[in-house]
C-alpha cells in the first residue's frame, strides 16, 4: 500500500465512524460495533452505487434526508438467505433437537436476524411437518423494517424455488415444498397459515433487551459482522432468553468458542453448530 493510499484509508475511516455515530444519535441504529473491514466494504459499495463521491458526504444527506436512511440499511444489513439454508443444520435440529423440544406442552422459537423470512419459513414448515407447529410462537426479529415486511409478506421470486427446494428435501423434508406456496407473476407467496404463530418484531441485538423465554433460538449467520464485544453481548442475550436445555443454533463460520459464556453450553451437534445451555 503506497503512502497516498495509507492516507486514503485512514481518512475515509474517519468518515465511516463519523457516519455511524451519526446513524446512532440521528436515528438509533447503533453499527459501531460492527467488524470494520465488513463496514468498509459495504459502505464503498453504497458510496458507489448511490453516486456520491465521499462517506462525508453520505453523511450530510443522511443527517438531513430521512430518506436516505432505508437506503443506507439495505448495505448495512446483510439481507442474504435462502430456505433450509445449510440442509445438514436444519436435518439436525429434526432428528436430535426436535425429540426433546416434543417433551414441552408449549414451545417459543426466536429466529434472530430473520432478514427476508427464508429461515423462519424453514422452521414453520419444519414443525409443521414434526407436528409441532400448533403448540408453538415463532418470534422473527430483524432491525431493518423493509426485510420485516418481505418476511411478512412471505413473497420470492420463483427463480430460487427450484433452490429451496432442494434444500428441503436434503434436510430430511417429509412432504413436498409445493404443498406451502403458490405462483404467479415469477412470484411464489408462501401459505398465510404459515404466519398464525408468528411474531414478527423490530430488535437489535446490539441495544435491546431479551423479550421472553426461549427453547430455541436460532440466528445464523449474524454474528459474524460483529465485532467480539458485541458477540459476546448478542451471546449473552441468547443466554439469558434459553432455560437451562435450552437450544442454540449458529452460522457455520460463528461459533462459542472464545466467548465470555462458552462455559453455559455444551455442543450438542458440534457439526452444525448447534449448542445446548447447561448452566442453571
Amino acid at each position: 500500500m503506497t503512502e497516498t493510499e495509507e492516507t486514503f484509508e485512514k481518512v475515509e475511516d474517519i468518515e465511516i465512524r463519523l457516519l455511524l455515530e451519526a446513524l446512532f444519535h440521528r436515528y438509533h441504529y447503533d453499527f459501531r460495533s460492527y467488524a470494520m473491514s465488513s463496514v468498509r466494504r459495504r459502505l464503498r459499495q453504497a458510496r458507489e452505487h448511490l453516486g456520491f463521491s465521499t462517506i462525508s458526504a453520505m453523511q450530510e444527506r443522511a443527517l438531513h434526508d430521512p430518506a436516505m436512511l432505508p437506503q443506507l440499511l439495505r448495505y448495512l444489513t446483510v439481507q442474504v438467505s435462502e430456505m433450509f439454508r445449510d440442509p445438514g443444520y436444519f436435518r439436525a435440529v429434526r432428528e436430535k433437537v426436535i425429540p426433546h423440544l416434543k417433551t414441552y406442552p408449549s414451545l417459543k422459537v426466536w429466529v434472530a436476524g430473520c432478514s427476508a423470512g427464508e429461515e423462519l419459513y424453514s422452521f414453520v414448515i419444519l414443525f409443521r411437518e414434526e407436528g409441532l407447529e400448533d403448540r408453538t410462537l415463532f418470534y422473527a426479529t430483524d432491525i431493518n423494517p423493509e426485510a420485516l415486511a418481505q418476511a411478512e409478506a412471505g413473497v420470492y421470486d420463483i427463480d430460487r424455488i427450484r433452490l429451496f427446494t432442494e434444500n428441503h428435501r436434503l434436510s430430511g423434508g417429509r412432504t413436498s415444498l409445493s404443498d406451502y406456496y403458490h405462483t404467479g407473476y415469477n412470484r411464489c407467496v408462501f401459505d398465510k397459515s404459515l404466519r398464525r404463530n408468528v411474531v414478527f418484531s423490530d430488535h437489535s441485538l446490539v441495544t435491546d433487551q431479551v423479550f421472553g423465554e426461549m427453547h430455541l433460538v436460532s440466528c445464523r449467520n449474524v454474528m459474524i459482522y460483529f465485532d467480539r464485544a458485541l458477540q459476546d453481548r448478542a451471546i449473552g442475550l441468547f443466554r439469558e432468553a434459553l432455560p437451562r436445555n435450552g437450544f442454540l443454533g449458529l452460522g457455520s463460520k460463528e461459533t462459542l468458542r472464545f466467548s465470555v459464556h462458552e462455559g453455559s453450553f455444551r455442543s450438542f451437534v458440534p457439526e452444525e453448530k448447534i449448542y445446548q445451555r447447561t448452566d442453571p
